[in-house]
């Protein structure tokens, strides 16, 4: 009788040994992984159509994978599950999408955007306007670009805007034709992380806009 009393007790240990094992590691769980993605979003939990989310272990590390949609914007990262840091982020946004560049420079500049997009024959006289421009101005040797509503000045200041302390040393931005549209694609490396984004010229919507931490 003692002989099988020690046993047990024995076994008992070893399964509680192992409990505190499984246990001693830190994971802030799935309900706080989803806070802090909505927290850094600036996202009510009330506003989100659709949410997913997954537990990932690469290269020895665990990671919660995030995703959401607000209005037409979806929302993707990835987020440490020991301490709840930030690895990656990423969103995109429906090319009819609402959000406009806030350049706060040129409130008429912004006033004929909004009027370009619902009138369509305005937006051919501002083009034929545009054009005759170009080509005067092109006469004279200067490199003009296509037409597009949105400056390479205003694309610039609402990408710098969305990451505080960095300049125009930090930033690359190209003009390109995609799709039948023009986009301004760029980056911006600023303080070891790097930042990636898609513009649209047009309608100053950003249709990409992706983060990587080293």
């Amino acid at each position: 009788m003692k002989k099988r009393m020690i046993v047990t007790a024995a076994v008992t240990l070893t399964l509680l040994g192992l409990a505190a094992g499984c246990g001693g590691g830190n994971d802030i769980g799935e309900d706080r992984a989803k806070e802090i993605a909505l927290e850094d979003a600036g996202v009510a939990e009330s506003d989100i159509s659709r949410f997913q989310s997954s537990k990932e272990r690469d290269d020895g590390r665990t990671t919660y994978e995030i995703q959401f949609n607000s209005g037409d914007t979806e929302y993707d990262y990835e987020i440490n599950a020991e301490n709840g840091d930030i690895l990656s982020y990423d969103t995109e946004t429906a090319g009819n999408g609402r959000s406009q560049i806030q350049s706060g420079t040129d409130t008429a500049g912004n006033t004929d955007t909004a009027q370009s997009q619902d009138d369509t024959q305005n937006s051919t006289q501002d083009n034929t306007q545009n054009n005759t421009q170009n080509n005067t101005q092109s006469n004279t040797g200067t490199t003009q670009t296509p037409n597009v509503q949105i400056s390479e000045a205003d694309a610039k200041a609402a990408a710098l805007e969305r990451v505080p302390g960095a300049t125009e040393q930090d930033l690359r931005m190209e003009l390109e034709h995609d799709d039948g549209k023009y986009i301004y694609e760029g980056d911006i490396i600023y303080q070891q992380t790097e930042y990636e984004f898609e513009i649209d010229a047009n309608t100053g919507n950003f249709l990409k806009w992706s983060e990587e931490r080293a």
